[in-house]
């Protein structure tokens, strides 16, 4: 799969494509099929499949405060990776910026979806806003297509158990901490991946370790103490399945600074694994994030999560 970011030179190597334009946060089973969509229409036209994706969100580059924008259910990375998965042929990252708010719906659809890419069908919601000031709409990029030669076809709805599946619907049941509901809407367990990156090793020092990963969001779709089970990634190539507790959060105890944080101690686990990529499965909420008056407080709270974690995994 090719990854962009700007059309330069994809006309040079291809004839055109059928795309499709949105966040695509969680490539949830609503986007999944989308992706059917594209791909059925793209053999018809024997043309490539283009994602393209709006990075960052809009709402995070409005949002003043980092937590007034929707949480994130996935960075761009892994979405291309699940999109990889999916057969996607091109995702195109597409950067919300000043430039992109500035252009007019007509410049978006000239230079973007005809002179960039040369779309030949664009599979889009019938609610999909873009350009200036969001003043193009679905009913303008039907009166362009029926001009420039492009299809632009309606993305079909799709349900879970009487509910539309949306990144919304899927954020409301994390926080309630219904994984198996999430798992449903999302085709797989939810999960969190990043770099293991060296901590203030706090938890080391009051006896429970703790694996702490990069967090490249604005805001987090998790706040409390988790079950998990987690996948290592090793830089020589090994792969570890290991289970523990997450805390996920803004560590209030011991933090002031604001920034957002995911640790996990691994169960009956001791080995050095910075630098390794990990993807952490969330399975089971604990309890909810807390602000305790001493760190003796915290350490004796951490014993009683990990005791929990213990009996619901020995249960499940």
């Amino acid at each position: 799969m090719n990854v962009i970011h700007d059309t330069e030179g994809f006309l040079e190597h291809h004839p055109g494509c059928v795309a499709t334009i949105g966040k695509f946060d969680g490539v949830h089973l609503g986007h999944q099929q989308i992706v059917r969509q594209l791909r059925a229409r793209a053999a018809e036209l024997d043309v490539p499949t283009v994602v393209i994706v709006i990075e960052p969100h809009p709402e995070e580059f409005f949002a003043s405060n980092p937590r007034e924008c929707p949480p994130r259910l996935s960075e761009a990375a892994e979405k291309i990776t699940l999109l990889e998965d999916l057969g996607v042929d091109t995702v195109y990252l597409l950067r919300f910026d000043d430039r992109l708010c500035r252009l007019s719906p007509q410049q978006y659809v000239e230079d973007i979806l005809i002179k960039g890419l040369n779309v030949r069908c664009l599979i889009v919601g019938n609610d999909f806003r873009f350009g200036h000031q969001r003043q193009g709409d679905y009913a303008l990029l039907q009166e362009y297509g029926a001009r420039a030669g492009f299809q632009v076809i309606e993305t079909q709805s799709c349900s879970y158990d009487g509910t539309r599946v949306s990144s919304t619907y899927v954020r409301d049941r994390l926080r309630a901490g219904d994984f198996k509901t999430v798992a449903g809407l999302l085709g797989r367990p939810y999960a969190i991946a990043g770099e293991i990156v060296e901590g203030r090793q706090l938890g080391r020092d009051i006896g429970f370790p703790t694996c702490n990963l990069a967090l490249n969001r604005r805001n987090i779709p998790l706040h409390g103490v988790y079950v998990c089970d987690t996948q290592i990634s090793l830089p020589d190539g090994r792969q570890l399945s290991v289970s523990g507790i997450a805390n996920i959060g803004y560590r209030p105890t011991v933090d002031d600074s604001g920034e957002a944080i995911l640790e996990v101690h691994l169960l009956d686990f001791d080995q050095d694994v910075y630098g390794a990529w990990m993807s952490v499965i969330f399975r089971h909420r604990v309890r909810s994030e807390q602000k305790f008056s001493s760190l003796d407080e915290l350490t004796q709270q951490i014993g009683k999560d990990t005791q929990q974690a213990r009996a619901w995994l020995a249960n499940h």
